[in-house]
């Protein structure tokens, strides 16, 4: 009954509050137990506030981590808190491991027999192994080498030089491009081809990155000889376009000598004057890079510094070689009436090239189509290739001139005159009124000696 007593009394100083304090004041309660229940009433106080430190320091020593994370966490509150929801997120994505765990594929240890490997992937593996011991061994490129590397450094990073396509199309036109100068300067003549060519090893036929039904159909065109269409267009195309750009230069370097030489002067006035003309031409052409690096570079102070600085040098290098030739400052040559009568005949030309060029690009592939052609821009790239060689040429023609035809040797006789028996030969004035036929002609070359 005491026991009952107490509680009550400090529940009702616990949860009563200051009535009920006042209550047990004038109740008649000694000092030492009022003192006794304010300590407990504290106590109580601090642990309800503090109740995760308790908790900790109450735990025994054999429970878990996972006992005092739980005894530590905060208390719920109604709502998940972050770090929660991440963790449950991860636990969720994971697949839980089958139980008992079954290893799906179990290892064999046995020793198995070497693989066979075709002879393309033997011969790859040991090229590959090739390579890698020649560049471990090797001292590294020599002087002459670094120097050609730098250069093309320096030409590939040049404000006019031409950027690395990023993409996969734009290295495919790229390596069409290289191909097809390969074509022109002939290193393909020399590849044997035909059905009298002996192939012993065909690597693409052990080859995993070609179908076998694509190896196989090309295996059947090639047997055939057979040629896309576009690839013959392309080669016609080609063979006209050089035609055309052949014939212009060829038309415009002659007429150009004759253009320089009909101003007299000497022969060495004559080729001075073509090499002022080259060097006008130079400068044109280097201006105009100059002024297409200025508009494309996007705005570094560095980079017009850069292309300001290499139009001085071009200027100063082109005023040395005025000084040292002493040629005359002259404008590019252009001649208007010459291009004023040819221009309705190159125009039609143009327009049948850019016509056979629709055609052809109807039929290629994107990455080998052709630009179209424009007679302004053939007039300039042909002013600038037949420049350098107006001085050549007005030598040869002063030269061939000179020497007049050539004449070596007796004139062989000709067929009339080794039938003809007269070695005497007389001229008759006769009436052509009447005519003179076949019967005359005869009566005339087995004439007797009169």
């Amino acid at each position: 009954m005491a026991r009952r007593l107490s509680a009550m009394t400090e529940e009702a100083m616990l949860e009563g509050g200051r009535s009920a304090r006042k209550n047990l004041e004038s109740a008649g309660f000694s000092e030492e137990l009022k003192k006794q229940l304010e300590e407990r009433v504290a106590a109580a106080a601090f642990q309800s506030q503090y109740a995760s430190a308790h908790s900790i320091v109450d735990m025994p020593a054999s429970a878990g981590q996972g006992t005092r994370d739980i005894a530590g966490a905060e208390p719920w509150t109604g709502k998940e808190n972050l770090h929660d929801v991440t963790l449950r997120m991860l636990d969720s994505s994971i697949k839980p491991i089958r139980t008992p765990f079954k290893i799906p594929n179990p290892v064999d240890m046995r020793i198995k027999a070497k693989p066979n490997e075709s002879a393309g992937v033997r011969l790859a593996r040991a090229k590959e192994r090739t390579a890698t011991y020649t560049q471990a061994q090797g001292s590294g490129p020599s002087d002459k080498e670094r120097e050609a590397m730098r250069r093309e450094m320096r030409e590939r990073f040049s404000p006019g030089a031409r950027p690395m396509p990023a993409t996969l199309q734009g290295l495919t036109a790229l390596a069409n491009e290289r191909i097809e100068d390969a074509i022109a300067r002939g290193q393909f003549d020399k590849i044997k081809r035909g059905k009298g060519v002996n192939v012993t090893t065909d690597h693409n036929a052990n080859s995993p990155f070609i179908d076998t039904t694509e190896y196989f159909m090309n295996k059947i065109i090639q047997k055939q000889e057979i040629v896309p269409p576009w690839i013959e267009k392309q080669q016609d195309l080609a063979r006209e376009v050089d035609r055309f750009r052949s014939r212009l230069r060829a038309e415009w370097r002659r007429h150009a000598a004759r253009l320089i030489a009909s101003e007299g002067g000497s022969l060495e006035a004559q080729m001075r004057r073509a090499r002022a003309y080259a060097a006008a031409e130079a400068r044109l052409v280097e201006k105009a890079k100059i002024e297409q690096a200025l508009r494309d570079s996007s705005s570094s102070g560095e980079e017009r510094a850069s292309s300001v600085s290499t139009a001085t040098e071009a200027e100063a290098a082109a005023g040395e070689t005025l000084q040292e030739e002493s040629l005359p400052h002259v404008s590019p040559l252009r001649d208007p009436q010459y291009l004023n009568t040819e221009r309705s005949f190159l125009e039609l030309m143009v327009k049948n090239l850019n016509a056979q060029t629709r055609s052809y690009n109807l039929m290629a592939p994107p990455v080998a189509q052709k630009p179209y052609l424009n007679l302004e821009r053939e007039l300039n790239a042909c002013y600038t290739d037949v420049a350098p060689d107006l001085a050549e040429e007005i030598k040869r023609r002063a030269t061939e001139r000179a020497r007049g035809p050539a004449t070596e040797g007796p004139k062989a006789a000709g067929i009339l005159e080794s039938l003809s028996t007269s070695q005497t030969v007389r001229v008759y004035e006769e009436d052509h009124s009447k005519g003179y036929g076949l019967k005359q002609f005869w009566r005339d070359l087995f004439a007797k000696k009169a």
